[in-house]
C-alpha cells in the first residue's frame, strides 16, 4: 500500500513540473477556492431567487418580464437585473469549472475514486462532515486521511489550472485572435 501511495504522489509531482506549475501556490489556491464553494453555491441560489422575483414583478412569464425590462423599465432598473444575472452567469461559469475538475480528479489513476470522495465529502456535498463522520465513513487513519486529502487537492488543483483553465485560456486567446483579424 505504502509503494502505491508514493507513486501516487510521484506521479502528482510530476505532473505538476511537467504542467509548469508551482505546486505549493496551486495547492494553497485550490484549497481556498474548495474551501468557499458552499458558501458561493449558497448566496448565488439567494441571487437567482432575486433575480426570479425581479422577473415574477416584472409581469410573470419570462417573455414579458424582458420585453418589460429592455423596452419599458427605467435604465437604473435595467442595469441592476443586468448585473445580477451577469453575476449569476460568472458563478456557474465558474462552479461548471470546479466540477469539470472534480471529474478529472476523479479519473485520476492513483487513488481518483478516494480523492473524490475526500474532496466531496469535505468541500462539495451539502452537508458538512466533520473530520470523526468522515473517517469513520470512509474507514481512513487520520495520518493516512490528511496525506490523501493533501494529494486530493493538489489532483484538483492540477485539474483545473493545469486543464480546465489552461484550456479556457488558450480558447480566449483563439477568440481575441479571431476577432483581431475581424
Amino acid at each position: 500500500m505504502a509503494k502505491n501511495q508514493s507513486q501516487a504522489i510521484g506521479c502528482i509531482r510530476s505532473l505538476y513540473r511537467a504542467s509548469d506549475l508551482n505546486e505549493e501556490k496551486t495547492y494553497r489556491k485550490a484549497r481556498l477556492l474548495l474551501g468557499i464553494y458552499r458558501d458561493v453555491c449558497w448566496s448565488a441560489i439567494g441571487r437567482s431567487d432575486e433575480a426570479k422575483e425581479d422577473l415574477e414583478l416584472c409581469g410573470g412569464e419570462l417573455d414579458r418580464a424582458l420585453t418589460y425590462l429592455e423596452i419599458f423599465a427605467p435604465e437604473e432598473e435595467r442595469d441592476r437585473f443586468e448585473t445580477k444575472v451577469k453575476s449569476l452567469f460568472e458563478t456557474r461559469w465558474m462552479v461548471e469549472l470546479m466540477e469539470r475538475a472534480m471529474m478529472k480528479s476523479r479519473d485520476f489513476p492513483h487513488n481518483g475514486e478516494l480523492y473524490f470522495e475526500i474532496l466531496s465529502k469535505c468541500y462539495l456535498d451539502r452537508f458538512k462532515y466533520s473530520e470523526a463522520e468522515i473517517l469513520e465513513v470512509m474507514h481512513l487513519e487520520r495520518s493516512c486521511y490528511y496525506e490523501r486529502k493533501k494529494e486530493a487537492i493538489l489532483v484538483f488543483g492540477l485539474s483545473l489550472w493545469g486543464g480546465s483553465i489552461m484550456k479556457l485560456k488558450k480558447y480566449l486567446a483563439s477568440e481575441s485572435a479571431s476577432n483581431a483579424e475581424i
